[in-house]
């Protein structure tokens, strides 16, 4: 900061107030090879030139003993005044006992009359603006501008020092979010979603006592606190919820809060509010809860997620992931008949060992990343067809998955076609499953790439049936080739008369629709003889076989061949 004053020319002010002209002229004298200096003649002048919008005074030094306001009365009155509070004084007294009273009104320093002291005048001007230039960047750096709460860094340094006087008291770590915040700014302007940010600041002020609770606004929509173990959350966000509500001329705000209750004093104080901000990311989008509670074992269960989306591109590098194969049978015959196959995939992890589809899929689904996942099992499965055919000289079909995300990929078509020609194989040879949810979510534009799907020779299978609220109505528009029926039916078709007259609607209903239907989850032989003779065409699962991997499943075409061969 000196540098630049000193390259640029410029001066910093300093005020001399002093009712005698001699008093101002020697210490005018004294500063004014460094500083631009300013004089008033009384306490009265003195506040009427600080409070003037042009000019900026770096120092005051101030006589007490003066006439129409002293110094003492002015001093109360820039006590009394945030924006006088900046300018620091030095008191020019001869009397020790001003001293006293001068410091307890906010004095900084003393210089004792007479001035017969030039060098020590200067050096103590010189201290002072530099320590309340010092104190004044880190005061603006303290709080946030906006909301007057704490900024990032210092509400972590003070955390530190609350632990190294209190470190055994129970103490909680809480992360409040306002949901889809970035709206607010967009459809209402950014004046009200600085208002809200401002009101939020205040009634977390109010809410939480500051003698137990600090807080932070680290971010743009997001707040941290940091206070006592407390229980009444509920409660209390509730009431913060309210308050945001009654703002005149702003949406409906909503909250997201995660808690880390009683933090763990071993680990660093950031940890903390990456576990809170961890418990609510957890709730993001979910309008049944506001509050969520970090616990190690939904830490764990997080890690482990996250560990999946990072080893996904090595799994797929390595061949991690295999592709399994189960066999469906067509059961209206004689005796069942290998018809086709569906394609399933398993990730055995070097590390982590056998993990369930349970786990990744899902995963995979709500971030993109199946995309990359189902392609790699086209790739695979559509290999193996070729392999199956040039060993045994038919064809096998295999269904695979065609998730949402794929669905809307403007290049399905193209990609598709394109991986079954450098195979050497036709549109005959892989079925496509799609789910009812991707026509939850965007029907017409669903129906359209079904339609252009199906006109470049694919076969569609409608997966899970009956798992979803859209399935009668999708069935009366969209086009397929096979109706899945859901395992659930299956697995509950014996418990009930209504339960197996439920699977003798889905079958009417194929029918009525001139499709295949696919029972899946068909265990035991009970079910077999059931659906066969309710007319259901073809089965799936563990009645046959469990998924295998592809060198387990040749014995199944080698009994197929064996059976047409027979014939």
């Amino acid at each position: 900061m000196d540098n630049f004053m000193q390259t640029t020319g410029l001066r910093r002010r300093i005020l001399v107030v002093d009712d005698e002209e001699i008093n101002r002229e020697i210490l005018g004298q004294i500063l004014s090879g460094s500083y631009e200096v300013s004089y008033a003649e009384n306490g009265k002048q003195a506040y009427e030139m600080l409070t003037r919008r042009d000019l900026q005074f770096s120092l005051m030094l101030l006589d007490l003993l003066m006439p129409e306001m002293d110094g003492f009365e002015l001093l109360e009155r820039i006590q009394e005044s945030e924006e006088l509070h900046s300018v620091p004084v030095i008191v020019m007294t001869s009397e020790k006992d001003a001293e006293v009273q001068s410091i307890r009104l906010g004095a900084s320093d003393f210089i004792t009359k007479p001035y017969d002291m030039p060098e020590v005048i200067l050096a103590r001007c010189e201290r002072i603006i530099e320590l309340y230039e010092g104190n004044s960047l880190i005061r603006s750096a303290e709080k946030d501008r906006l909301t007057g709460l704490y900024s990032k860094e210092f509400f972590f340094e003070y955390i530190r020092q609350i632990e190294s006087y209190n470190g055994e008291r129970d103490m909680d770590a809480v992360v409040l979010n306002i949901e889809h915040f970035h709206m607010i700014n967009e459809m209402y302007g950014r004046s009200v979603g600085d208002d809200v940010l401002k009101r939020t600041g205040l009634s977390l002020t109010r809410l939480f006592d500051p003698k137990s609770c600090i807080a932070c606004r680290p971010d743009a929509d997001t707040f941290y606190l940091y206070g006592v173990h407390r229980e009444e959350y509920e409660e209390v966000f509730a009431e913060l919820q309210e308050e945001l509500a009654q703002l005149s001329q702003s949406p409906r705000i909503r909250f997201r809060i995660g808690i880390y209750p009683n933090v763990d004093k071993e680990i660093p104080a950031e940890i903390w509010f990456d576990h809170a901000k961890m418990a609510c990311d957890r709730i993001r989008g979910d309008y049944t809860r506001q509050l969520s509670f970090y616990s190690k074992e939904l830490n764990e269960h997080d890690l482990f997620h996250e560990r999946l989306i990072n080893d996904i591109d090595e799994a797929i590098e390595r061949r991690d992931l295999i592709v399994y194969f189960q066999p469906k049978y067509a059961i209206q015959g004689v005796e069942p008949r290998l018809r086709s196959a569906e394609a399933l995939i398993r990730w055995k992890h070097p590390e982590l060992g056998m993990i369930s589809p349970g786990e990744f899929i899902p995963l995979f689904e709500s971030n993109g990343l199946i995309q990359k996942l189902d392609r790699y099992v086209w790739q695979e499965a559509v290999a193996q067809i070729r392999r199956w055919k040039e060993e045994f000289g038919i064809s096998v079909p295999v269904s695979v998955n065609v998730s949402r995300v794929d669905i809307y990929d403007p290049k399905l078509e193209e990609n598709l076609l394109e991986l079954l020609k450098k195979n050497g194989i036709s549109t005959e040879d892989l079925m496509l499953e799609i789910t009812e949810s991707a026509y939850s979510e965007n029907s017409e534009g669903l129906i359209r790439v079904v339609n252009a799907l199906r006109d470049n020779g694919f076969r569609i299978e409608l997966d899970d049936f009956g798992s979803g609220y859209s399935s009668l109505n999708m069935l009366t528009t969209i086009p397929i080739d096979v109706l899945k029926m859901d395992m659930l039916f299956i697995r509950n078709m014996h418990k009930s008369v209504k339960n197996q007259k439920l699977v003798e609607l889905v079958i009417d209903i194929a029918r009525f629709l001139g499709v295949p239907v696919i029972a899946e989850g068909v265990e035991d032989e009970a079910q077999l003889i059931t659906l066969k003779d309710i007319g259901c065409d073809v089965i799936q699962g563990y009645y046959f076989s469990k998924p295998v991997p592809p060198e387990e499943f040749g014995p199944f075409i080698e009994e197929e061949l064996r059976k047409r061969e027979m014939e």
